[in-house]
């Protein structure tokens, strides 16, 4: 499987918390930001229902993951609700085989170089360095030094105004959440702030490597 409207926009949106009644409405302004990849995370209290709602009001309109994945149990119980990819905070073996010979996408959390090569090498889709925020963007441009052919996600205090530097250093993806999706906004039904702040952020990206597409393609402009 693969994550198209990731591939062209490398944003993962985190929810997290947040229940039934406020789904829709973050689905929509999710939608009307211009991201195309989010991921609920399975600490949320039902989660796989909020994942099956989620799905059903985006109407194929965004990816949608499943985050915080730590075991066999919540990585079932996630694909059955219909999360078409997988992240987690750590790097579970298991989990990570499993997506592979599924063809299912698949983020595992590291942070010491031994880790991020590990789950590069167990079959990560792309390795997700968390918590960055402790070490910051110069940590990413070090570990791209020796691990260039590793896909590196930065995940931890990421927002509107570091993002651009992560990319920069080397970052093949970002992943945010309370930045953006802060319960406050969301408790109070301020979508239309989450809807800004996501556009605001699309368009700093837009500016550092130019239109959209494959961001892949374009990755010498952060070199």
């Amino acid at each position: 499987m693969v994550l198209t409207g990731f591939a062209r926009l490398p944003f993962i949106g985190i929810i997290r918390g947040a229940g039934p009644r406020y789904i829709d409405g973050l689905v929509e302004a999710v939608c009307a930001g211009g991201l195309k990849t989010i991921e609920i995370t399975m600490n949320t209290p039902g989660a796989a229902g909020v994942i099956e709602r989620a799905a059903a009001a985006a109407g194929g309109r965004l990816e949608i993951g499943a985050g915080t994945v730590t075991d066999m149990k919540e990585l079932h119980a996630a694909l059955g609700a219909g999360a078409s990819f997988i992240v987690m905070p750590a790097s579970d073996r298991r989990i990570i085989e499993y997506c592979r010979r599924r063809s299912i996408p698949v983020f595992p959390g590291a942070m010491t170089p031994g880790e991020v090569l590990q789950a590069w090498r167990w079959g990560a889709t792309m390795v997700k360095v968390f918590p960055v925020k402790f070490f910051g963007p110069g940590y990413i441009r070090e570990l791209k030094g020796p691990f260039d052919k590793v896909k590196l996600l930065a995940c931890g205090g990421i927002n509107q105004e570091n993002m651009e530097e992560y990319f920069m250093s080397g970052a093949d993806g970002i992943a945010f959440g309370e930045s953006v999706f802060r319960k406050d906004w969301i408790a109070s039904g301020e979508l239309g702030k989450i809807t800004d702040k996501i556009r605001a952020m699309i368009s700093a990206f837009e500016r550092a490597v130019g239109p959209a597409g494959s961001v892949f393609d374009k990755k010498e402009k952060f070199v």
